[in-house]
Parts: structure tokens; C-alpha cells; sequence
């Protein structure tokens, strides 16, 4: 599937909040492309080394430019601006509320090119649109399957319809963990190493429970029984006791399954009638989290079984 393309009037109206940014000129080009998730502060080609001028970022006027350009005289200053804004430039902002002169505000009008303004020092800045610019342009998709957090630990839990898949989150909830999505959860890849589940806006904070309906789960459980997003650090699939035919009962060899180009441990789960799911998940939870600490259980007692035996070998 394509990518949305990542328009400045998307990135100006989703984090205008966040980055505190205020249009000053150059409405008309607000459809204007961002091409690369990062920004640029355009000192050098400003000096007049424009060879490797990044000119498909959002470009960033702190004090150092500010102060630069207001040292010049006016025609100069001018023709500075006219180069910039000569460039098929995303955008451009000043940080720290500095003031773009007329010159600058025309020369961004006439040219069509958004010219914002921002509150934010200008390293803060470049910080958070850079993360905000990140986030756009994360690989991403969608799986099939519920998402918990419990004791700290994202699970992903699969299984076919009827399984138990939404009695099992229920009893969670109950317990105390948090829901973030039901039956398709939202994943992206942040930083390129780790995978991000969350759910999509409109059903956010509901389940469907089989025989019930849906259910607003921050309104009956309060607003600790949710979570927005979280790691995928564990997927659990749930099936049939029959459908396992093969299991590795002692948990030796750890499994994974890769969710956007990124291994992630897996466990199967064997379902049949008086068994507590929601325990078993909270369980294969807690074993993820000690085998990331660094710890294997089934491994460390093969290792003292195979220590004894040697023992008594020798004796």
C-alpha cells in the first residue's frame, strides 16, 4: 500500500500543540510535500554554500540565522530571502517567537511557501519535530489481534474467533492491566527497533464481548484499565488443545514472529475448557519480563540436571 504523502498542513494541524506553531504567510502552499523526516537549519547556504543545501526538509531559523541575516544590509538580506524561498522548500520557522522581517514575509507570500512561527528554543524544537517527523514516516500496518499491558510487559494476543480471546482481556482488566486495542491493533516501527501497538481513534477504549455487545472499558473499568500505546514486547496465540500438535513443554528453545521486519518472542497457548487463560497470559508475561532481565528457567534447571548428572558420572 502507498503512503499517505506527508503534507506540511498534516504536520502544522496535528502537532500545532506540541511544536506551538502560528501561520504567518504562505497559506497557499500548505499542501507542500515533506519528503525526509528530519529538519535543517539553513545556515551555510544562507553564507552562500548552497551545494548541499538539504532543501526537502523543514528548515529551521534559530537565533544564529536570525541574528545572521538582520546584520545585513537590506538589499542583501533580500537577496538572501529570495534565494531561501527560491528552493521548492517544505517550510520554514522561527523559533523562540523571533520576528521575520517584511522582506521575509513577502518573499515566503509570493512564493507560496508556509512561514511559521514558534515559542520553542530552537534545539526543542528541532527535538520534537524530528520525533513528530519520525513518527510519519515509521513503517506501519496492522495485525490481527487483542493488545494488553501486563506488569509492563505489551502482549499481542491472537487466536481464531471463540477462542477466548475477549473473556481472557476481560480478566485482565479486572485484575488491573490495561487494554490498548481489541481484535486489530495499529503497529509501527519506532527507531527501527522496536514495534508500537496501539488501536485506531474511533474504536479506542472499547471491546466487543460475545453475547454482550460492545463495552466502553474506561468508563466501566476507570481510566487506569486503558493505555493509548505500548511496545510489543510478546505475541500469544491461543488455539484449540487438539490444533497442538507439537509444543515444547519446557520452554527451552524460545519462538518469535516477526511483526514489521522485527523478531518478537511468541508463545501457543493450549485452550480447553477450566483453564484460566487470563492466568497463563499473566504468566507467559512475567517470564518474558525475567527473560529479559536475562533469566531462562528451563534452561537454567537443564543446566543443573546436566551438572548433577555429571556429578554423579564422575563419583
Amino acid at each position: 500500500m502507498p503512503r499517505e504523502p506527508i503534507t506540511v498542513d498534516r504536520f502544522y494541524h496535528e502537532h500545532t500543540n506540541r511544536l506551538d506553531l502560528k501561520l504567518l504567510a504562505g497559506a497557499a502552499g500548505l499542501n507542500r510535500i515533506i519528503r525526509e523526516p528530519t529538519v535543517n537549519r539553513p545556515g551555510l547556504m544562507l553564507a552562500g554554500h548552497t551545494k548541499y543545501f538539504a532543501k526537502k526538509r523543514v528548515q529551521v531559523m534559530g537565533h544564529a540565522e536570525a541574528t545572521y541575516l538582520k546584520a545585513l544590509p537590506r538589499e542583501d538580506r533580500r537577496q538572501r530571502y529570495q534565494l531561501l524561498f527560491g528552493y521548492k522548500l517544505p517550510c520554514v520557522v522561527f523559533c523562540r517567537n523571533l520576528p521575520p522581517d517584511q522582506d521575509c514575509l513577502r518573499a515566503a507570500e509570493a512564493q507560496g511557501i508556509p512561514l511559521f512561527q514558534s515559542s520553542q528554543i530552537t534545539m526543542k524544537f528541532i527535538n520534537q519535530a524530528t520525533l513528530a517527523l519520525e513518527m510519519f514516516f515509521a513503517p506501519r500496518g496492522s495485525e490481527m489481534g487483542s493488545m494488553v499491558e501486563v506488569h509492563g510487559i505489551g502482549v499481542l494476543i491472537r487466536g481464531d474467533s471463540g477462542i477466548g480471546k475477549s473473556e481472557s482481556i476481560l480478566a485482565l482488566i479486572e485484575r488491573g492491566y490495561s487494554l490498548v486495542s481489541d481484535d486489530m491493533t495499529r503497529v509501527v516501527l519506532v527507531d527501527g527497533r522496536q514495534v508500537v501497538g496501539t488501536s485506531a481513534e474511533v474504536t479506542r477504549n472499547h471491546m466487543e464481548i460475545r453475547g454482550i455487545g460492545i463495552v466502553n472499558v474506561a468508563a466501566m473499568f476507570g481510566a487506569r484499565s486503558i493505555r493509548t500505546e505500548k511496545r510489543i514486547d510478546l505475541v500469544v496465540t491461543l488455539k484449540g488443545w487438539d490444533d497442538v500438535k507439537d509444543i515444547d513443554r519446557l520452554g527451552i528453545q524460545e519462538e518469535f514472529q516477526e511483526i514489521l521486519g522485527i523478531k518478537i518472542p511468541h508463545m501457543t497457548i493450549p485452550v480447553r475448557p477450566g483453564r484460566d487463560l487470563a492466568r497463563l497470559i499473566e504468566v507467559a508475561a512475567l517470564q518474558t519480563k525475567l527473560r529479559r532481565l536475562g533469566h531462562n528457567p528451563a534452561r537454567e534447571l537443564n543446566e543443573r540436571l546436566v551438572a548433577q548428572m555429571a556429578s554423579h558420572r564422575i563419583a
